[in-house]
């Protein structure tokens, strides 16, 4: 990984607005659904795009602690897998997560086909991110998994004997990734399984990401709704997968080219993306921008820009960025649907409504989201960032310092969690543009 100073002040953008093409890295979500359903599968598998960042690192070691062959070779972005046939190695594994939502969800569900016992743990902040109705849901398919403190969080326990399957519902609104890991450990079950969904059903894009993953390594999961899940016993089959560029990631640069008037070519992404996010170019062309999709691109072109009354919830990775994009248009942004981040890397949105206040914004936090007016011309001032060890904040804020004199991103190095070459991405795009 990279090394990273302990603070970086950004340098607003002086040049003309920016015309170019950006391709950002393999999807972080793709590549963790990726190597959990290649792991479980009969036969080897390549990835090809994946993401070498912490979050994809962490679910590299946690399979080989499992017994899983991996190869990763991070300057081909390639990762190769031999999978197990439903069959873990490893009967007793500790498990160190570290802050990866992704992988203690995915990995929780996994090992809980095997036969053994598994640990699963992570840093403090993790051990304050829930997961009581996964295991809920588990131990009514024939696991016994018990969060260790009692809280409902990690460190968790899972003794596992394998699924049996049958029956299981769920909460829908705190993550999905409860019931998107549910899905990829079920065809390993020993009966079919219907899941039901109590609730709201939060980040739907994510589950369909899921499912399409599981379908192109030889699942045949349905559903119906978004309400009702069924998977039938099967297994993974091997194959040559190609990870797109992240759509979260690629956010950023669309909303680089809103908010100093330039054009960016997002390649790699576009009518034919299975990721959701790809739909914050939508919001931004309700903003003002002028947006062009074809299969494999998207263009964004930057105008005068107004506020919206959004609900993002199906888009909730981008709150962040699209935050910040409010502090430069025209009266009040409001993004709604999204109460869900609170139990993210941060509690996103108390930690968004701060530091844009720290900009001259004022700020309305609502339970489920914010309210954003942006300073009067002129009212922003300098600014210390604080990112939470949040890559998103991170990565959202520079886009401020673009516009803005003084501001300083700190601990800019938690962009290693999702992006680590963010910051000589950056760069290199106003080098290009000067």
């Amino acid at each position: 990984m990279l090394e990273y100073p302990r603070e970086l002040p950004i340098q607003p953008w002086n040049g003309p607005p920016p015309r170019a093409s950006v391709r950002v890295p393999g999807s972080k979500s793709l590549t963790n659904r990726a190597l959990i359903v290649a792991a479980m599968a009969e036969g080897p598998s390549t990835l090809t795009g994946a993401l070498d960042s912490e979050d994809t690192r962490v679910m590299v070691e946690a399979l080989r602690t499992l017994g899983v062959g991996v190869e990763h070779d991070a300057k081909s972005a390639t990762i190769r897998i031999q999978g197990c046939n439903g069959r873990l190695p490893a009967r007793e594994a500790t498990l160190h997560v570290a802050n990866s939502g992704t992988s203690l969800r995915f990995l929780t569900a996994m090992v809980a086909t095997g036969v053994g016992t598994y640990h699963l743990d992570g840093t403090p902040r993790m051990r304050e991110r829930p997961v009581a109705d996964l295991l809920e849901s588990l131990n009514g398919l024939g696991a016994r998994a018990t969060s260790d403190l009692g809280t409902g969080c990690p460190p968790v326990t899972v003794e596992a004997r394998g699924l049996e399957g049958g029956f299981a519902s769920i909460r829908g609104d705190v993550s999905s990734q409860y019931l998107s890991g549910l899905l990829m450990a079920l065809p390993y079950a020993r009966t079919p399984t219907t899941i039901e969904i109590q609730g709201l059903l939060v980040s739907k894009p994510y589950v369909a990401m899921t499912l399409a993953v599981m379908r192109d390594f030889g699942a045949k999961p349905s559903e119906r709704k978004f309400r009702r899940f069924d998977v039938y016993p099967s297994r993974y089959q091997g194959r040559q997968y190609a990870v797109e560029p992240d759509a979260s990631a690629a956010s950023y640069f669309m909303a680089l080219a809103a908010i100093t008037g330039g054009t960016i070519v997002i390649e790699g992404l576009g009518t034919e993306s299975i990721q959701g996010d790809v739909a914050f170019a939508d919001i931004l062309e309700h903003m003002g921008c002028t947006v062009a999709r074809e299969p494999n691109r998207i263009t964004v072109a930057g105008g005068p820009l107004r506020g919206v009354d959004v609900d993002m919830n199906a888009i909730s990775d981008t709150v962040m960025t699209m935050a910040v994009v409010a502090l430069f248009a025209e009266g009040f942004t409001r993004i709604r649907n999204v109460g869900h981040i609170r139990h993210k890397e941060t509690d996103r949105i108390a930690a968004v409504a701060s530091e844009l206040r720290k900009l001259g914004a004022t700020v309305d936090e609502l339970p489920d989201g914010l309210v954003i007016t942006p300073p009067e011309a002129g009212a922003t001032g300098p600014a210390a960032i604080a990112t939470y060890d949040d890559h998103r904040m991170a990565m959202s804020f520079a886009l401020a310092g673009l516009k803005v004199p003084g501001v300083t991103i700190l601990d800019p190095g938690c962009v290693a969690k999702t992006y680590p070459g963010f910051w000589e991405d950056l760069d290199a795009l106003r080098s290009s543009s000067a």
